[in-house]
């Protein structure tokens, strides 16, 4: 069996060397190139392929593999929006993922910004720096008095909730597929406008399918309670940014945390120079604010959760080349 992996970082490698160690009846090329239209040209003679990126799976990469006759490629992520689903189809190319590399990774980074925000880390950690010492005007606000309304409750957002509620907080959610437990529990509100009426800190765990887009617009914004709190760790296009800047302008919305942002690609995980060259003035409007966390993209980045996306991705691609069958297929 003959794997190509693509977009290998150094903190992967050791991950993969052992997975390769543990496997030692399959070849495994490491490419620490992303998959794109140059580097699917060295995928010729392999059986599967394993990769992680945010560009797009695109028609002319997934006729290349068809091509090529390779049928199975294993994402090392959650998300499978950026890829082009006729083409998947008329390739007859089988796609895995890792929908649950570390739900705690994820929902540990929601809680830390949460009680940033809550205590006004980033204005002290300025004036800090500016040698003020002073308390005084930045008084903070505790969990346990907020109510905290979770926008999906898959594996993410049941892990926020148990959380939230060892803080103390109440918590309200809102799902389309309700889990049965949680149902029990009584802690669903009917309707995504109840959630963001009635909650104080509204974070959300969805995936970015095309009803999803934008959910957070100006119309949304507008519902929500003066002074409340936003977190995105999931996908940057729930959030329409124009909306989301002029709600902060007016101070509706007290404070935001962004881990995920819609203009992140080709932006996040990048090296400038200098601040000024971010080649994006939105989201150096946003990164100058003192009520705003901007981080790039690393709630997933912890070692268990590196170590899970590498050894599930590949485990399922061996399994799709021995059998043709994975527990990670994706269903479109």
């Amino acid at each position: 069996m003959k794997i190509i992996a693509y977009g290998i970082r150094n903190d992967e490698l050791p991950f993969l060397r052992e997975w390769e160690n543990n496997n030692p009846d399959v070849e495994v090329k490491v490419e620490t190139e992303l998959l794109d239209s140059t580097t699917v040209l060295e995928a010729e003679g392999f059986d599967g392929v394993v990769a992680y990126q945010q560009k797009p799976y695109t028609k002319e990469i997934l006729d290349k593999l068809g091509e090529f006759n390779i049928r199975y490629l294993s994402l090392r992520n959650v998300g499978i929006d950026n890829i082009d689903v006729e083409a998947v189809s008329k390739n007859n190319i089988t796609v895995t993922n890792v929908p649950a590399y570390s739900p705690n990774a994820i929902a540990e980074l929601a809680i830390t910004q949460i009680m940033r925000l809550l205590r006004n880390t980033k204005r002290f950690e300025t004036k800090q720096r500016n040698g003020d010492l002073r308390w005084a005007p930045e008084i903070g606000e505790e969990l346990h008095t907020k109510t905290v309304g979770i926008f999906g409750t898959g594996r993410i957002g049941r892990v926020l909730l148990d959380i939230c509620r060892g803080f103390g907080a109440k918590v309200i959610a809102y799902d389309p597929f309700r889990n049965p437990e949680l149902e029990k529990q009584g802690i669903y509100v009917d309707t995504p406008d109840d959630l963001f009426k009635k909650a104080d800190i509204i974070s959300l765990h969805v995936p970015a399918v095309k009803e999803n887009e934008h959910m957070v617009n100006e119309k949304t914004l507008s519902e929500m309670k003066d002074g409340s709190y936003i977190i995105n760790a999931a996908r940057g296009t729930l959030i329409d940014t124009d909306a989301l800047i002029k709600a902060l302008d007016s101070g509706k919305i007290a404070g935001v945390a962004l881990d995920t942002y819609e203009g992140e690609v080709g932006v996040f995980n990048e090296d400038f120079p200098y601040f000024s060259a971010i080649p994006d003035e939105k989201l150096k409007n946003l990164m100058e604010r003192d009520n705003v966390l901007v981080s790039p993209h690393i709630a997933f980045y912890t070692k268990t959760a590196v170590q899970n996306m590498v050894e599930f991705s590949m485990d399922a691609n061996r399994d799709l080349i021995k059998t043709g069958n994975s527990d990670k297929v994706v269903k479109f």
